[in-house]
């Protein structure tokens, strides 16, 4: 079946087509602007399970502080963590420096996808992503968009979260991959997934390759590609507290073995502090952790004597400290409710 769709391609069209459609409407993206590998290295990271728009001025931030591997092999590590607050998902923080630390070890930065494969946190598609943007090696890449641009031009009924499927669009991915420009045509197919072959109406009108689209055809685009369900997420109560004293905050840091956020520092929560005397609510607001939706109750308290293994931090340092998202949600959302009451 997939041998037939993929004879039933013009490969030479849908390059043409996606190659002149990238060239007039890629997004200006500053990671697009350079062939440093270490670069387009650290945004395929930062992108991961995260929107672009959201990573951009993290980026920009992170390379300001970290401009080459040297400076983030030796970083601190809770200077790092807290250039990397907010974006979540912190083990790719870690593994970018454990990875940055056996780079520096080398003669160059790693050039072949089986080299770069070796790295820690670096799987398949950051592999052939740098591989291919950074250095033209003939790798294609399969992230979520290309597995939707693919699976509605081959009109493909499996699920693209099994395996076999995802090993035949694979497959695919790599007949169709253009070898004398295999960055810009993996870019391509990517930006046509982000900005066209969207995952709810598609805008099949302004597509390149509408005319190879099987799923177009058949009149099924919306209905592709097929995905096994998520598990509803999981609802909990959190209550922190805040408590201020002299223009500090009462914070605790997670300890350096935590199977969490190693390292960042949070507010108390309610059950931490029992002898806090409450002084009303200061916020409230939801917080979805992967599966685990938070509902977040902040007050404010008072204490009578400073507890052990709690710190007070300067208000004006929390930007040079890892903050957790949640702890960095309640702080700011304070903040608004103080500017907006007379």
């Amino acid at each position: 079946m997939i041998g037939q769709a993929k004879m039933a391609l013009d490969i030479s069209a849908i390059r043409r087509g996606l190659r002149k459609w990238y060239r007039m409407h890629q997004r200006d993206l500053p990671w697009r602007r350079t062939t440093d590998p270490y670069r387009i290295w650290i945004s395929e990271i930062m992108l991961q399970q995260t929107r672009v728009a959201a990573v951009i001025p993290y980026y920009e931030r992170f390379l300001t502080l970290f401009p080459d591997v040297p400076a983030l092999a030796s970083a601190p590590e809770q200077e790092l963590l807290a250039a990397w607050a907010g974006l979540g998902y912190y083990s790719r923080a870690r593994n970018l420096q454990k990875a940055a630390r056996a780079i520096v070890k080398l003669p160059h930065f790693p050039r072949e996808y089986e080299a770069l494969l070796e790295l820690p946190g670096v799987g398949d598609y950051t592999a052939a992503a740098v591989a291919s943007i950074a250095f033209g090696k003939p790798h294609a890449v399969l992230d979520g968009n290309v597995l939707r641009v693919l699976s509605r031009m081959l009109a493909e009924h499996g699920d693209i979260k099994s395996q076999v499927v995802r090993a035949r669009l694979r497959q695919v991915a790599g007949t169709l991959l253009d070898r004398k420009r295999p960055g810009e045509f993996n870019q391509a197919v990517m930006e046509l997934g982000a900005t066209i072959c969207l995952p709810k109406r598609p805008l099949c009108p302004d597509c390149p390759v509408r005319p190879h689209c099987q799923a177009r055809r058949q009149g099924i685009e919306n209905q592709l590609p097929l995905a096994g369900g998520r598990s509803s997420a999981a609802q909990r109560e959190k209550h922190l507290l805040l408590i201020e004293k002299g223009g500090k905050i009462l914070l605790w840091q997670r300890p350096a073995d935590s199977p969490r956020l190693a390292g960042f520092w949070e507010l108390p929560e309610r059950e931490q502090i029992p002898g806090a005397k409450m002084r009303g609510q200061a916020a409230g607001f939801r917080h979805t952790i992967v599966n685990t939706t938070y509902l977040v109750q902040v007050q404010r308290a008072v204490l009578p004597a400073h507890p052990p293994g709690f710190r007070w931090v300067d208000q004006g340092s929390l930007g040079s400290v890892p903050i957790s998202t949640i702890a960095k949600k309640a702080l700011i959302l304070i903040a608004q409710t103080a500017r907006e009451q007379p």
